[in-house]
């Protein structure tokens, strides 16, 4: 039954983060044409998953401690995320990489305003709330907003050179608990919180993911951009809007550099790896 509450979501590509730490000791025991193997291997297998129909894979090299590789995968389901990850388990480079941390969730469109829309819609036309009649018609005029958004829902991977990755929650303490504001507040406060992003429309692009049930935090959030100093501006103006100063949870932080597959034979021999070109899509140096 659906609970007028509950705000709706609608679902896309399924997502998988795997983040890795490379065994540059290991790596070093290898001789240049081992290395070199190593890396053209991989680049052979992950080369063709950068652009499918079936969704695409980012490659991505991580600043800091927390990893040296992160891949990105957006595909039609769980069962082909399995085929990702063992792909990726049955490279030679697999050898040479220690897991860090993965995340796991689903391409989600919030449904605040359609939602209170909807009800309002269907009240008016006399339907009673948890009837046949009324779920048979609310899952029609769904049906239609899914087809309206389905670019939003299944979206090519954007082409930014700057990736950010972070999971989040929304709080749930003893005095503040988003679970149990009013279904009017928390709707108006999304929308507070959206205008905020669209005053970087056309210089970021977000993919929110939803994980409640599939990992330990209830959304990702993937930003891309041209130029890394959007992702610090955005996050910080963000955090002065109500829904993130009081009820927003961030986990930790990936940020990094798109890679074209191709280079990963230059990385792995201490090079510098080839960026994926914001604009073109093709590997830059």
């Amino acid at each position: 039954m659906h609970n007028p509450q509950v705000p709706e979501t609608l679902e896309g590509w399924s997502l998988l983060h795997q983040m890795f730490r490379l065994r540059w000791d290991a790596l070093r025991q290898l001789t240049a044409g081992e290395r070199r193997a190593v890396g053209e291997e991989a680049a052979a297998v992950l080369g063709p998953m950068e652009a499918r129909e079936d969704g695409a894979t980012a490659i991505v090299y991580l600043l800091g401690h927390k990893g040296d590789l992160m891949f990105v995968h957006f595909r039609p389901d769980f069962e082909t995320l399995t085929a990702c990850e063992t792909a990726l388990a049955g490279l030679r480079l697999s050898d040479y990489l220690v897991p860090t941390t993965s995340y796991v969730s689903i391409v989600e469109l919030g449904m605040y305003e359609m939602t209170a829309k909807i009800h309002h819609d269907l009240a008016a036309r006399g339907l009673k709330t948890g009837s046949d009649e009324f779920e048979a018609a609310f899952d029609e005029e769904m049906t239609r907003q899914r087809d309206r958004v389905s670019g939003r829902l299944y979206p090519s991977i954007p082409a930014g050179r700057y990736v950010c990755f972070y999971p989040m929650n929304k709080r749930r303490g003893e005095a503040k608990n988003w679970y149990t504001v009013p279904f009017e507040r928390r709707a108006a406060m999304m929308r507070e919180h959206g205008m905020v992003g669209r005053h970087y429309a056309g210089k970021v692009t977000q993919i929110i993911s939803g994980s409640i049930g599939y990992d330990d935090w209830e959304w990702g959030v993937d930003l891309f951009a041209a130029d890394p100093l959007v992702f610090k501006k955005l996050i910080y103006e963000m955090r002065f809007d109500e829904a993130s100063a009081d009820y927003a949870e961030f986990g930790p932080f990936y940020t990094g550099l798109r890679m074209a597959a191709g280079s990963l034979p230059r990385l792995l021999d201490g090079g510098r790896p080839d960026w994926q070109d914001a604009e073109q899509g093709a590997p830059r140096r």
